[in-house]
């Protein structure tokens, strides 16, 4: 049962001795960092004194930064590679390299198989005591997403410069890093907001057709195979497939993958994840690549649930997951009591999932769940006629706690109540490049109907509790949501709401009145209300720099349509400053 953060696997053992590349470095100067053995290292970031942390295994994960912990996700072994150094993963045996090969800046560092390609090596620069670690291919520098010091951070390529979340120390495994102190923010006076435009009237958005997911290579051993011609008394191989999922999550293990074959699954019980894989040998379930998999909870119990009632713990979702390092990919979850339900849930990736026109939310974490990473999710049409509307998000990670959640890419619309919901989550989440739209209208004729309708709605709790939580949100949009854009709820933290559109919401674009959230560079426009903020500051808004705003595009046809090969969200000039400002979203 995953309770907690349950990370084990020692370090690799060191490679052989070879000669580690000083690109630049220079000789003899005072304090300079000593070239590093090779070995096994944590590497931790100058900035933030959190350690590069690969939080699965699979390749294509983006690297993060963590909580030291000494795990072997932490656990970095340096051999000789093109000219530089490879970084391996103690977790899995991938190496850093990154994305595509890119050369450009602001590219994914991600975990790939080691080929000794140039753009998987890497040399250290020393800077002072620490160290500049360059990329070969690129030439571009390590560095955390933004200069975050928030743990979950995303780890990408930059130009080199002075900035110190671009200098990493490197610390033998078996010692003890010591982090550098995190600097404290000069907060930036609270601005006068503009005077409010008349706002233009807010259509009912049109759903868009589900996209099909592309699912993850097959991978070469380790399958068991489902279909809907099967036979759960079969071996569940390719020719032989089992007939229902959960008889292939009983007998899966550690490190195996769960392959199912396309079409319709509507078991009358809902599908239970409770044992665990482990951080190198994680348990994954996907569709077979090119097929549509839709795993229909209708026949299972509370779909729907009587007005009023509450759900038992253990019938929540059409899928319910309670173990650890699970992999889900290319799966679409329908009519469902919850479409999938997670609590005291760890390290699991959801990955281009459709959980729509479910009971309830669509995909709902909490507890104590950790390390979970939420990426390219689809979801809408929820409602919840138990609650007459009033807690069917398409994404709600609720009441509960854990480090390094993040949600990336993710499109949440036509729910009955939020976009995305963090009620009562009290540790940080990160949320980029998302896109919350239409939700909160009575689509489905609710009797006394009260849905929200926010876009993302970004903690708080009981009036009397309210907890301060520093969520961070960045690259997103709201729009045409029946109330809010972007909320605090009553999180009386200290959100980092960076580059966020919010555009022809029903209410107010930001609302973050009752926080002490720092606001940069976001666009307000065509909302009833663009700003409350309270005490929040913030600098380089719309409403900062004043004037008028026209958009380069508002036609969403592109961003809620079909998504790219890789699962992300096609780039538009949808909702862009027309004169290239750079203020609100890029997608």
């Amino acid at each position: 049962m995953g309770v907690g953060m349950k990370r084990t696997g020692a370090a690799l053992a060191a490679t052989a001795a070879v000669a580690v590349v000083l690109a630049g470095a220079v000789t003899g100067a005072a304090g300079a960092a000593a070239a590093p053995a090779p070995g096994t290292y944590t590497v931790v970031n100058g900035a933030s004194g959190l350690c590069l942390d690969a939080p699965g295994t699979s390749a294509g994960t983006q690297l993060v930064q963590r909580p030291c912990d000494g795990s072997a996700a932490q656990a970095w072994t340096l051999a000789a590679s093109a000219g530089g150094m490879s970084l391996m993963a103690g977790s899995g045996g991938r190496c850093a390299g990154v994305r595509g090969a890119s050369t450009s800046a602001g590219k994914a560092v991600e975990l790939q198989d080691c080929t000794g390609a140039s753009s998987q090596s890497w040399t250290f620069t020393a800077s002072g005591a620490k160290y500049r670690i360059v990329n070969v291919n690129s030439a571009k520098c390590l560095n955390v997403k933004d200069g975050s010091s928030a743990p979950g951070a995303l780890v990408q390529q930059n130009s080199c410069d002075s900035a110190t979340s671009k200098q990493w120390t490197v610390t033998p495994t078996g010692t003890t890093p010591t982090p550098t102190p995190t600097p404290t923010p000069t907060p930036t006076p609270t601005p006068t907001p503009t005077p409010t435009p008349t706002p233009t009237p807010t259509p009912t958005p049109t759903p868009t057709p589900t996209p099909t997911p592309t699912p993850t290579p097959t991978p070469s051993a380790g399958e068991l195979y489902v279909a809907t011609n099967g036979d759960d008394a079969a071996p569940g191989t390719v020719t032989s497939p089992l007939r229902t999922i959960q008889r292939a999550v009983d007998l899966v293990q550690p490190g195996q993958t769960i392959v199912i074959r396309g079409g319709t699954y509507a078991p009358s019980t809902n599908i239970k994840l409770n044992k665990d894989g482990t951080a190198d040998r994680p348990i994954t379930v996907r569709s077979r690549p090119g097929e549509r998999v839709i795993i229909d909870g209708e026949n299972m119990p509370y779909t729907p649930g009587a007005v009023g009632s509450s759900i038992p713990r253990a019938d929540r979702g059409a899928i319910h997951i309670e173990g650890d390092h699970w992999r889900l990919a290319g799966l679409e979850i329908i009519h469902g009591a919850y479409g999938i339900f997670g609590v005291d849930t760890n390290d699991n990736v959801f990955d281009r999932l459709v959980t729509r026109d479910n009971y309830e939310s669509g995909l709902h974490l909490q507890g104590s769940s950790s390390g979970n990473q939420i990426v390219n999710l689809d979801s809408y049409g929820n409602r919840d006629p138990r609650k007459n509307g009033e807690s069917a998000d398409g994404l709600a990670i609720k009441e509960g706690s854990g480090s390094g959640n993040i949600v990336r890419g993710a499109r949440l619309w036509n729910n009955s109540d939020d976009g995305l919901d963090l009620w009562m989550f009290l540790s940080p989440i990160t949320i980029e490049s998302s896109v919350a739209w239409g939700n909160g209208f009575n689509r489905w004729n609710l009797p006394d109907y009260v849905g929200d309708g926010n876009g993302f709605k970004l903690g708080g709790g009981p009036d009397a509790v309210d907890p301060p939580t520093d969520h961070a949100i960045h690259n997103s949009i709201a729009f045409d949501n029946a109330v809010g854009g972007f909320i605090d709820n009553g999180n009386s933290g200290r959100i980092a709401v960076d580059h966020n559109t919010a555009w022809r919401n029903g209410g107010t674009g930001f609302n973050f009145a009752r926080s002490g959230s720092v606001l940069t560079r976001n666009l307000a426009v065509a909302n009833q209300t663009q700003v409350s903020l309270g005490t929040s500051s913030g600098s380089g808004n719309s409403w900062d720099l004043g004037g008028s705003w026209t958009l380069a595009s508002t036609d969403a046809s592109t961003i809620t349509g079909p998504r790219a090969a890789d699962g992300s969200i096609p780039s538009s000039p949808f909702l862009r400053p027309a004169n290239g400002a750079d203020v609100g979203a890029r997608i």
